[in-house]
């Protein structure tokens, strides 16, 4: 006669998978774990910016901690951290642990304007960026879908910059547009990063993250900038992001800010 064997038997059958799902389970949980990470964020095809600093929490998909600069919501960064051999999904050997991360927020933290502080977090997105992303490293991206369960990491594809946020009602845009004349300069960039014309203009609206601005430069979406201003003695790197001709006939460009934030603090 056949017997039925119980869940709970030798061959440890119902026992693998538990263990399959907890140990899977301890790989998706964030947990408090300050490692050191260099964090590198790329400008354009030639330049970059890169900060050290800790871990706040930490999976094997996706990972928190503080910057001293903002990071565009979209943009990807590169990590390099000594992960743990358990957390890892590829590199068990090497000494460090080199993954894409595409960050999904960055909250401003800052106790004062002397000491800028940004909590950021980033969903990896595996080993490799996408095969353009070197050649346009300022490049939005969103998240598609997640792969499967034995690699866990998320598939991201280009953002609808079409959804910008001067298109959207005040309530559901991600930063407040102030709708004021503030004099800025603008320094067009070559291949190199030097200035080759430069153009005194006012913004239509500005938030904390970009500009709209009246322009007579003849610009197409990707083109870097530098945007000044002497009254907050600033400069910012800013991308050009769209462009439109208002029923004045005059060109707006649209600009997010690369490295920092507009000081609208002291805006009234």
């Amino acid at each position: 006669m056949y017997n039925q064997q119980p869940q709970n038997s030798p061959s440890g059958i119902g026992t693998t998978a538990a263990s399959t799902v907890e140990k899977e389970n301890r790989r998706i949980q964030r947990i408090s774990l300050p490692l050191p990470a260099r964090i590198e964020v790329r400008i354009d095809t030639k330049s970059s910016w890169n900060e050290v600093t800790r871990l706040s929490d930490v999976s094997a998909f996706g990972a928190g901690f503080t910057l001293k600069r903002p990071v565009k919501r979209g943009r990807l960064v590169q990590l390099t951290i000594p992960m743990p051999r358990q957390l890892r999904c590829f590199d068990y050997s090497e000494p460090q642990y080199k993954i894409w991360g595409l960050v999904r927020r960055c909250i401003s933290t800052s106790k004062s304007a002397s000491d800028p502080s940004f909590a950021v977090g980033v969903a990896f997105t595996g080993q490799k960026p996408p095969s353009d992303y070197l050649e346009h490293p300022a490049r939005l991206y969103d998240i598609s879908h997640r792969e499967s369960e034995s690699e866990g990491f998320w598939h991201v594809v280009e953002a609808d910059l079409r959804a910008d946020d001067s298109d959207l009602p005040k309530d559901l845009r991600k930063q407040t547009r102030f709708f004021i004349p503030e004099c800025i300069s603008l320094e067009l960039l070559d291949q190199d990063g030097n200035v080759i014309q430069t153009e005194s203009t006012v913004t239509e609206n500005i938030s904390f993250g970009g500009a709209a601005v009246f322009t007579q430069y003849d610009l197409d979406p990707g083109a870097f900038l530098r945007v000044k201003s002497e009254r907050f003695d600033v400069t910012i790197i800013s991308v050009v992001r769209g462009k439109r001709t208002g029923q004045d006939g005059i060109t707006r460009l649209h600009l997010e800010f690369i490295d920092r934030l507009f000081p609208l603090e002291g805006i009234e």
